[in-house]
């Protein structure tokens, strides 16, 4: 079942989420689906949708985290908060045929 998952970066800046994005040096990562970055009053958001609960975990444990901990130190200051959501309903934009 697909999820998505709803973070709060430990940085306030694009330039910071863009630096952590190098760290990983990944294009494709296993599973994700889309990922969009955005602002709101309270800070960053970033948006994932992935395949499964499952991939997310692992890119988070395995990949994710130690990147955090390389660029902002120790936990818990590189730990995002991430609302998790399960997929019950997909409703998408059909293109106009």
């Amino acid at each position: 079942m697909q999820w998505i998952a709803v973070a709060t970066p430990p940085f306030a800046a694009i330039e910071q989420f863009d630096q952590v994005l190098d760290q990983l040096g990944e294009t494709q990562v296993e599973g994700l689906q889309a990922r969009y970055l955005g602002t709101t009053a309270d800070g960053l958001r970033v948006v994932t949708l992935w395949e499964t609960k499952e991939h997310a975990d692992r890119f988070f444990a395995d990949r994710l985290g130690p990147v955090l901990a390389k660029v902002l130190g120790p936990e818990p200051a590189g730990r995002p908060e991430i609302l998790g959501i399960e997929v019950a309903r997909s409703y998408t934009r059909q293109p106009a045929g």
